[in-house]
């Protein structure tokens, strides 16, 4: 696929274009630019929007009047974010798909299905991570050590060639959810389950080191309460870090696995989620994280044009929290003295 594309930062809004479609960013959902990550939004993720809501592209790339396939696809210019992950990969595969074909074939409704599970992390709790296509990219994709916006250009040519391979065997027939022998064969892939089974032993050297809290978090569907293990690693050298530690029965106090997980990269991303499973959220904690920085922002007399992201969307429903795009003014023990304190108020409830 030779696709015209733009990367943008997270969280940018985008109204429509001619000739363009934004994926998985734009802040709305309107025929041609299609994001879930806004409060008005359906709890689905970009690749589920599209499957569900094919309108949103064929009517604003007029597929019909164009004749479709080719003249379709003509001029088309894609917008998504920068570092694009498996939703946004998965989105464009969709799209293109959608305009060469001018229909959402079984196949691209399974791989919607996929992705929204990926995107919310409830991918099964029993499943080898070495053997499902999301573990599979993320190996390809880490280790780079390159200029972003080659890293970029190669996400997308390797992620696209990936959502292609997955394309054909869903329409053969195939389960892709869990499945070894899909990938065995093929050196790349090969060697991507390889790098997953060795992150494990990365992880254990992670939690070596890290702080294990144990939190009370708010429940999302009702008041009150729930006391989870938390992980809070800096810099971490597992690329899939909270994956093995929502599955870390054995080295969680409560047995449960790690129902939070913060990550700080080097002071410049701190990214602070929490398991699906478990049926809690972070509301609020953003607003502290905001006020916050806000007030050191203030002090060092640097702007604040984008705060920490909420998750304040029905797909994540307060679940993930992530620093402005510029990086936090806000050192690691501060964040996690939020993050303390944040715990503490439901403790003297």
């Amino acid at each position: 696929m030779d696709i015209s594309c733009e990367f943008v930062n997270y969280g940018t809004d985008i109204d429509p274009r001619p000739g363009t479609v934004v994926l998985d960013v734009g802040m709305k959902t309107v025929p041609g630019v299609i994001d879930h990550h806004h409060p008005s939004a359906e709890p689905e993720c970009t690749a589920s929007l599209i499957v569900k809501h094919p309108r949103l592209v064929l009517e604003h790339i007029r597929y019909l009047e164009g004749g479709g396939g080719a003249a379709a696809l003509e001029g088309l210019r894609i917008i998504t974010h920068r570092l694009p992950d498996f939703d946004a990969l998965a989105s464009i595969f969709l799209t293109v798909r959608l305009l060469e074909t001018g229909r959402v074939d079984r196949a691209m409704e399974a791989m919607a299905a996929y992705t929204k599970m990926v995107d919310s992390a409830s991918l099964p709790s029993e499943l080898n991570l070495a053997a499902t296509p999301y573990s599979i990219l993320r190996a390809l994709f880490s280790g780079a050590r390159r200029d972003e916006a080659v890293i970029n250009r190669e996400r997308l040519a390797e992620g696209l060639k990936f959502m292609h391979f997955l394309h054909g065997k869903l329409l053969e027939g195939y389960d892709i959810l869990e499945n070894r022998r899909l990938f065995s064969g093929i050196d790349r892939y090969a060697r991507a389950m390889s790098k997953v089974e060795d992150d494990y032993f990365h992880y254990l050297n992670d939690l070596s080191r890290a702080a294990k809290p144990c939190l009370r978090l708010p429940l999302s569907d009702r008041p009150g309460w729930k006391e989870v293990d938390g992980l809070i690693v800096r810099n971490p050298t597992c690329f899939l870090l909270k994956e093995w530690a929502r599955r870390d029965i054995r080295q969680s106090s409560l047995g449960l696995g790690f129902g939070l997980t913060m990550t700080d990269f080097g002071n410049q991303r701190c990214i602070i989620g929490v398991d699906p499973t478990k049926g809690i959220n972070l509301r609020g904690l953003g607003s502290r994280l905001n006020l916050a920085e806000a007030h050191r922002r203030e002090e060092a007399g640097r702007p604040f044009p984008h705060p920490w992201y909420e998750g304040n969307c029905p797909f994540f429903n307060y679940r993930i929290i992530d620093s402005p795009q510029d990086g936090t003014l806000l050192a690691h023990q501060d964040v996690v003295g939020e993050l303390l304190q944040f715990s503490a108020a439901f403790a003297a409830d």
